[in-house]
């Protein structure tokens, strides 16, 4: 197994539970190098100093904050340390609070927390009572000098710690005019999201552009070539032509809704035959 990135533990009242992080996401999107065009040599990025113009080792370079155009300041590991917050190795959970009341926005990067030796007992007790609680356990933590704010929760008996944005971090969502719709509209609307309802299946979604790249880049290094594809964008619907939309993708649904349910139940008959003796 991996090896946890943070080991600590989680905090409410006076119970303490043991727990390692591990990582809960990857990123499966090709990474590339860049190269020159003529020969197709990978290329190497300088450190090059603004002012002669003359390449810089990391052993001279330093981080700094422009305060003003042009003027900097110069931060050493000491300035870091000293604005760090104390170095933690506990996850406080503040307050529990509504999961539902959460906005989506808050959401960061999800890990999981799993039990450090012999803490299995309090952790699945915690994780049981907070999946039937319908609530998040919300936490600050410091992981890599960096204080984080986030929410624990329970999937399938293991307790996810999620990062969260703080408020300051969310950009204020931009105004637009309410257009006046009509009841008939609403209702329309409200018929076409019944009927293409359905039940929250992760398993059925995936990432098709990550393939089909894959399937370019290995065609070119077989000295293929793939044929390009162009597509049309797809215009705005008309206000004019809102309410005939409506009623020709509720056509469509119903008429896909019902095309499924018969395809079912044929395969249900099937499998009912008994064979012939």
């Amino acid at each position: 197994m991996a090896r946890p990135l943070w080991k600590g533990s989680i905090s409410f009242g006076l119970v303490n539970i043991p727990v390692e992080l591990f990582v809960g996401a990857r990123d499966h999107t090709p990474r590339f190098r860049l190269l020159h065009r003529t020969d197709l040599s990978p290329i190497s990025l300088e450190r090059v100093c603004q002012t002669d113009g003359k390449a810089v080792a990391w052993d001279d370079l330093v981080k700094g904050y422009e305060v003003e155009k042009g003027r900097f300041v110069a931060l050493t590991e000491d300035d870091f340390k000293t604005a760090a917050i104390e170095r933690s190795r506990s996850i406080d959970i503040q307050a529990f609070v509504p999961l539902h009341d959460i906005d989506v926005r808050y959401w960061d990067t999800p890990y999981y927390a799993l039990p450090g030796k012999g803490a299995e007992h309090a952790y699945n007790l915690f994780a049981q009572a907070l999946d039937k609680s319908g609530r998040a356990g919300i936490a600050k933590y410091v992981m890599r000098q960096r204080e984080h704010l986030a929410a624990l929760l329970p999937v399938n008996g293991c307790l996810v710690v999620s990062t969260m944005r703080f408020e300051e971090d969310l950009v204020e969502v931009p105004h637009t005019t309410r257009a006046k719709v009509s009841a008939q509209e609403l209702k329309l609307a409200d018929q076409l999201i019944s009927t293409l309802a359905g039940e929250w299946s992760p398993h059925a979604y995936h990432d098709d552009y990550v393939p089909a790249l894959m399937k370019v880049i290995k065609a070119k290094a077989a000295g293929k070539k793939m044929p390009a594809v162009s597509g049309k964008p797809t215009p705005p619907t008309k206000v004019v032509d809102l309410m005939a939309r409506l009623k020709e993708s509720l056509a469509a649904a119903k008429k896909g809704s019902t095309r499924s349910t018969s395809a079912a139940s044929h395969r249900r008959a099937r499998r009912g035959r008994r064979p012939a003796a």
